[in-house]
């Protein structure tokens, strides 16, 4: 079964249990995934919903609501930071499993290698090369943070 067949099928579950958050959010994943699959079709016609696909618009579904957290947090509006954090446990249960800092700096030291980077300025070229290896497994701050961390 498919990423987006299992949000379906999680759907129709909350929506017979009658959990309004959990719905909310399975309901604003689907129409992040299907805006993302139509903005991909050519020539009109509808396409399978890969995976990949799915977990590009969950990532960026999770990453708003991070920001959210994060701005709500400084402008002291805690109960909906609170509002955000538990619609982000719901996204991340389809995310795939999250690389630790520790794999996320031996993916940048091999790509410090492997691009014989040395300087700040070469931080372009190791992004280039960690990004796509880590695409929906890391946050991408936590990425840039350690990049610069090893490069600085």
């Amino acid at each position: 079964m498919s990423l987006y067949d299992t949000i379906l099928s999680d759907l129709k579950e909350s929506m017979k249990a009658s959990q309004k958050r959990r719905t909310l959010v399975l309901r604003s994943l689907k129409k992040e995934i299907l805006d993302r699959e139509i903005d991909q079709r050519t020539g009109g016609e509808r396409s399978e919903v890969s995976d990949e696909l799915a977990i590009e618009a969950i990532t960026k579904a999770a990453k708003q609501r991070r920001d959210s957290i994060e701005q709500f947090e400084k402008a002291g509006r805690d109960d909906l930071a609170e509002v955000e954090k538990e619609e982000l446990e719901i996204i991340e249960d389809y995310l795939p499993k999250q690389l630790s800092k520790e794999e996320i700096t031996e993916i940048v030291n091999e790509a410090i290698a492997q691009t014989g980077a040395g300087s700040m300025q070469d931080m372009g070229k190791v992004m280039g090369v960690v990004m796509p290896k880590v695409k929906g497994k890391a946050d991408g701050k936590l990425v840039n943070s350690v990049v610069k961390e090893r490069l600085g």
